[in-house]
């Protein structure tokens, strides 16, 4: 079934990209063929810790996440804007970019990344100015996701209400068993790819069983999150002195900041030629825990790694309630996993707020 999925995602042009193993990890890269997927892998995460290992399953998608989502499919790491140009007059001249858009089917997608995937399109596309490029981008989308059955020591989004089952926001979900597929639609173009398969009615009780491995999924996360709303008890704890015990480990790397599939701080950079006829003005990823990030005026607004961690996880669990209605974490564990040196987002969350009433 999966030979003839790529085929359907690939109709008209689609680019497809899938998960593959590329320097030990599983990533996001152009899928050609089915045998690219990482077939009989698992891979073991733990704090500071990413390992892929052989497992006796026939399963492509029997691993929980890699230390990509969606974010760089959509919010591009560096990205031109506009460019400026002098003339022969003297007069500047300014030229917006074009973002083309190749219509792209991504593969794999887990439940954690499409509510992920929803707040970026929030921050991206609500409001008064949306940005053109990730619009562009976002409308040539088509999603299949993978509801998770192998979370992994790190994962707690059963936590936060955003996996191990995807629920919207897919044009085509499976489930994936041992011997093949279920296959359900989401959209009208999901359903239209689904009308091209070879598909044929699932009986109920192979359906439940399909569903109970999610279920079973989510009961074996060991972490969570304190609660869902935890806007109250950080905001009365900024001076708690947990903030310090962290900075100590923290190593203002930004590691967490990269893989986060929310996070979406950026900077903006001028590129001029070496004549200084030309410049070009781009827009690349950065992170609050650089020192530049919060540079106003010829000072720092938050000069060291205790007030910069602050930063994020007040942000990312607190103050993302006022601009987006819910916290900005979705429980994939990535930040646990790639920090270098095992910083645990839940650990520190229940430490802030341990002894709130």
């Amino acid at each position: 079934m999966l030979d003839d999925l790529l085929v359907a995602l690939g109709a008209g042009g689609r680019r497809v990209i899938g998960p593959q193993v590329r320097d030990g990890a599983v990533v996001y890269e152009p899928l050609e063929n089915v045998g690219q997927l990482p077939h009989g892998l698992h891979d073991a995460q733990a704090p500071g810790r990413y390992r892929l290992e052989s497992g006796d399953t026939p399963r492509c998608f029997a691993w929980a996440d890699g230390p990509q989502a969606l974010k760089p499919l959509m919010f591009v790491p560096r990205e031109r804007l506009w460019s400026s140009e002098r003339g022969e007059d003297g007069a500047l001249s300014f030229h917006e970019a074009t973002a083309p858009s190749v219509p792209t089917a991504v593969l794999g997608v887990r439940a954690c990344d499409l509510a992920a995937l929803a707040l970026q399109d929030q921050h991206f596309l609500d409001g008064a100015y949306p940005d053109p490029a990730y619009r562009a981008r976002r409308e040539n989308l088509f999603l299949v996701a993978v509801h998770c059955t192998h979370p992994a020591d790190t994962c707690f989004c059963a936590s936060t209400g955003d996996g191990p089952r995807a629920e919207v926001g897919f044009d085509v979900a499976l489930h994936e068993l041992d011997d093949g597929f279920i296959v359900t639609s989401g959209s009208p173009a999901g359903h239209a790819c689904c009308g091209v398969l070879p598909l044929s009615k699932v009986e109920d009780e192979l359906y439940e069983s399909a569903e109970a491995e999610v279920d079973a999924a989510a009961e074996k996360q060991q972490r969570s999150l304190p609660g869902r709303d935890l806007r109250t008890p950080l905001m009365q704890r900024l001076e708690h002195p947990r903030w310090a015990e962290v900075a100590e480990r923290c190593l203002s790397c930004g590691n967490c900041t990269a893989v986060c599939p929310t996070c979406f701080c950026h900077a903006e950079v001028e590129q001029p030629d070496i004549d200084g006829r030309r410049s070009e003005h781009y827009r690349q990823w950065d992170s609050c825990f650089t020192e530049g990030h919060s540079r106003l005026s010829g000072f720092v607004v938050r000069p060291d790694t205790r007030t910069r961690y602050r930063q994020w996880l007040v942000h990312k669990l607190a103050t993302w309630h006022d601009q987006y209605g819910r916290s900005g974490c979705v429980g994939c564990g990535r930040c646990v996993t790639w920090c270098p040196v095992g910083i645990d987002i839940t650990e520190e969350a229940h430490a802030l707020c341990a002894d709130q009433t």
